[in-house]
């Protein structure tokens, strides 16, 4: 019985997380702010790690945009608006499934 408790406590936890991360926080290119200025914004406001940030940074330039950070809207509204504060373009989009 202990088997199969786990196996349903699993499944609601993989239940849990797919609804909890059903937005994405995006970041867009612009001709205004400066890789630093995105890479040291992605490291204190997202908690990237430096490496991971100038990844990002990289696809933004690349791609116009980048899904920098997935998660619940609540956890990723402030997020966006501070990103936002300090004139970087982001927003919220739902994931698609």
């Amino acid at each position: 019985m202990a088997g199969k408790e786990k196996y349903q406590q699993d499944e609601q936890m993989d239940v849990l997380e797919a609804i909890e991360n059903t937005h994405s926080l995006i970041v867009w290119n612009d001709e205004v702010n400066t890789f630093e200025w995105v890479i040291e914004t992605l490291v204190e406001i997202c908690g990237h790690s430096e490496e991971q940030a100038e990844q990002c940074a990289m696809i933004i330039h690349t791609q116009g945009k980048y899904a920098v950070k997935h998660g619940s809207y609540d956890e990723l509204k402030p997020m966006c608006d501070a990103i936002t504060e300090r004139g970087i373009g982001a927003t919220i989009e739902v994931l698609s499934s």
